[in-house]
């Protein structure tokens, strides 16, 4: 989820991609990026997420337009890819999704910086999250959640959407037929946590359950120490405003859940050892 400070009116923060803009070195990292990410999610990621790629023109040629990619994206779900500056604040970011706009960053990263990037580029956002929003379950969840962004802020429960959004649309995992699939787009986009997600034995994997994510910190600085499964690739949580207020009111008597912590309630698919994430300091938010 975006965090900044500044102007709540996402029409502040819309530019052009700047297609034209790019160069060739730009175009040659998107390429190295995709060609890599591509190989390593086959049998990893849900097959609707390969699936959107094709759809969407999204693969090796080289960065996307925007302009090329709204008009399969707009006839499938109704909606679109903005570009923005980068991060913005919580209220235009949810503001731009509750109107089927999903903002992204124009930028990529140098070529020195194909393995690690602090703040989300044009790969992250376009390549990691875009190509579920052709599947009309997902978009319907994602607008759902712009709206429900929109009621938290009015009664602070902003911590409980970041916490939902990270352990979902940034770092969920789902059953499928096939097994566990990647369908988050902070795994999608990340090598190292493809293989992470699914192979290591460190990271608890756990049946998802709204208030429990709710409850649950996160990982800023590493791999994550619990994955939440959906049941499905198909089901994404509801997120009925008569269901989340009372909801938020039952959680400020709760305690939050460190990142690695199971509970007695918990429906645990592989508790993990922890073993690579004890040596290393925790930052969780």
């Amino acid at each position: 989820m975006n965090s900044a400070t500044g102007s709540d009116d996402p029409r502040d923060y819309l530019v052009s991609q700047g297609f034209e803009n790019y160069t060739d070195t730009d175009h040659a990292t998107w390429r190295t990026l995709a060609r890599r990410q591509r190989e390593i999610l086959k049998g990893r990621i849900a097959d609707q997420f390969l699936e959107g790629l094709d759809r969407l023109g999204i693969g090796e040629e080289g960065i996307p337009d925007f302009r090329v990619m709204n008009q399969r994206l707009k006839n499938a779900t109704g909606w679109e890819v903005v570009a923005v500056p980068g991060l913005i604040p919580d209220l235009a970011f949810f503001r731009l999704l509750a109107a089927r706009k999903f903002p992204a960053g124009f930028w990529i990263r140098k070529p020195e910086q194909i393995d690690y990037i602090e703040e989300p580029d044009i790969f992250h956002d376009v390549f990691g999250h875009v190509p579920l929003i052709m599947q009309p379950i997902y978009a319907d969840y994602l607008e759902a959640y712009g709206r429900a962004g929109l009621v938290a802020a009015e009664h602070g429960a902003l911590k409980r959407l970041a916490r939902l959004y990270w352990y979902t649309v940034e770092f969920g995992l789902a059953q499928t037929p096939e097994g566990l699939r990647i369908v988050g787009a902070g795994i999608a986009s990340s090598p190292g946590e493809t293989v992470f997600s699914l192979d290591s034995p460190s990271p608890n994997r756990v049946a998802f359950d709204l208030g429990r994510v709710m409850r649950t910190l996160y990982r800023i600085d590493d791999y994550q120490e619990t994955y939440f499964v959906l049941d499905g690739i198909e089901a994404w949580p509801s997120l009925d405003l008569d269901r989340l207020l009372p909801l938020w009111r039952d959680l400020e008597a709760q305690e939050d859940i460190k990142p690695g912590d199971l509970q007695p309630e918990d429906r645990v698919l592989s508790r993990g050892d922890g073993s690579y994430h004890r040596a290393k300091p925790k930052s969780a938010a």
